[in-house]
C-alpha cells in the first residue's frame, strides 16, 4: 500500500514537471521569436548578473529562471527514484534517461548562446525540450491494465512518433532560419506550386565557428526550399498522425484509447490550422507562439495515445483497476 501511494504522488510530481516543460517550450519560442535568443550573451548569469535589465534580456532571463525549476523537479524525481527504486512498479531507465537529456539541454542552452544561435544547436534544444516534455508526461500516466490495442496499431503509433519528431525538426529548422515567411501564400507559394528553390544550400548543418545567425544568413531560395519542405513534411506528417488517430478511435476497445485516438486528431487539425493562419496573416507572434504550443500538444497526444497501447505492466508491477483506467 505505502509502494502504491508513493508511485501516485511520483506520477503527481511528474505531472507538475511535465507541466512545466511545456511553459519552458512555450517561453523558449517567445524568446526565439522576439529575438531575444541573444538578448543575454553570457551564461548563465545577463551581463554578470541574476537580473535583467533590458527586455530582450528580461525575456531570455524568465526562459531560463522556468528552466531551472524544470531542473530542479527532475532532480527530484530521480532522487525519488533512487531512494524508493526497490518499489514494485517504481519507472527506473526513463527517469535516468530524463536526468541525462536534461543535462544535454543544459549543455545546449549555453551552446544556444555561445554559437550565436546556430540552427543545429537551436533545432536540437527544441528536440530536446519536447523530449523531456514527453518522458514527463509519460511517468505522469498510469499503464494500462490490459492490452488495448493490436500489434500493428502499435507500430503504426511508432512511425506516428517518428513522422512527428522528423516534422518538429524542420519547424525547427524552418525557424531558426529565419524561413517561415519565405512562402508568404498558400495553398501556393510565391504564388506557384513549385517555386525556385535552394536545396544545396538550405540544410548545410554546420557552417563553422563565429557566425551570427540572428536574422538568418540564407539567400531567399534557400529558405523557400526550406520553408516548402517543412509544408510537405506537414502533409506527409499530417496524414499519417490522423490516419493513426481515426483508425485508433475506430478499433480501440476501451474509452482511454479511443479518447486518445480523438484527441490525435484534433491537435493535428488545429495545428494545421495555425499553420494556415501564421501564413494568412504573416507570422504574428501570438499565433508563431501558439504554433509551438501545438507542437507540445501533438507530443503529449501521442505520448498518451502509445501509453495506451504499451503492452500491460509485467508481473511484478501493482495493476490498477479498471475504473481506474477508464478516467
Amino acid at each position: 500500500m505505502h509502494s502504491q501511494r508513493r508511485l501516485f504522488w511520483f506520477r503527481r510530481l511528474a505531472l507538475a514537471g511535465a507541466l512545466l516543460a511545456a511553459a519552458v517550450v512555450v517561453l523558449g519560442a517567445w524568446v526565439r521569436l522576439t529575438d531575444a535568443g541573444l538578448g543575454c550573451p553570457d551564461w548563465p548569469g545577463c551581463y554578470g548578473h541574476i537580473y535583467p535589465s533590458t527586455s530582450k534580456a528580461t525575456h531570455e532571463m524568465i526562459h531560463r529562471y522556468f528552466a531551472g525549476s524544470l531542473v530542479i523537479v527532475i532532480a527530484l524525481l530521480f532522487a525519488w527514484t533512487v531512494r524508493f527504486r526497490k518499489d514494485r512498479g517504481q519507472p527506473l531507465i526513463p527517469v535516468a534517461l530524463l536526468l541525462v537529456i536534461v543535462c544535454l539541454q543544459a549543455a545546449l542552452g549555453r551552446l544556444t548562446v555561445t554559437l550565436l544561435l546556430t540552427p543545429l544547436i537551436v533545432t536540437a534544444h527544441l528536440l530536446g525540450g519536447l523530449g523531456t516534455l514527453g518522458l514527463l508526461w509519460w511517468l505522469s500516466l498510469e499503464p494500462p491494465v490490459t492490452l488495448d490495442g493490436l500489434p500493428r496499431l502499435r507500430k503504426f503509433a511508432l512511425l506516428g512518433l517518428t513522422a512527428l519528431i522528423l516534422q518538429i525538426a524542420l519547424g525547427g529548422w524552418t525557424s531558426s532560419n529565419y524561413a517561415a515567411l519565405a512562402c508568404p501564400d498558400f495553398p501556393t507559394c510565391q504564388r506557384t506550386w513549385w517555386p525556385p528553390m535552394d536545396y544545396r544550400d538550405a540544410f548545410v548543418l554546420w557552417r563553422g565557428l563565429g557566425v551570427d545567425y540572428e536574422g538568418g544568413v540564407l539567400a531567399n531560395p534557400a529558405r523557400v526550399a526550406i520553408h516548402f519542405t517543412h509544408r510537405l513534411g506537414a502533409l506527409v506528417a499530417g496524414s499519417i498522425l490522423i490516419g493513426l488517430g481515426l483508425l485508433t478511435a475506430v478499433h480501440a476497445q476501451g474509452r482511454r484509447l479511443a479518447r486518445a485516438g480523438r484527441l490525435l486528431v484534433f491537435a493535428v487539425v488545429v495545428q494545421i490550422a495555425i499553420g494556415m493562419a501564421m501564413v494568412h496573416w504573416g507570422v504574428p507572434l501570438s499565433l508563431a507562439t501558439l504554433h509551438n504550443a501545438g507542437d507540445a500538444l501533438l507530443v503529449i497526444c501521442i505520448v498518451t495515445l502509445l501509453r495506451a497501447l504499451w503492452p500491460a505492466p509485467a508481473a511484478g508491477v501493482v495493476p490498477l483497476t479498471r475504473a481506474d483506467s477508464s478516467r
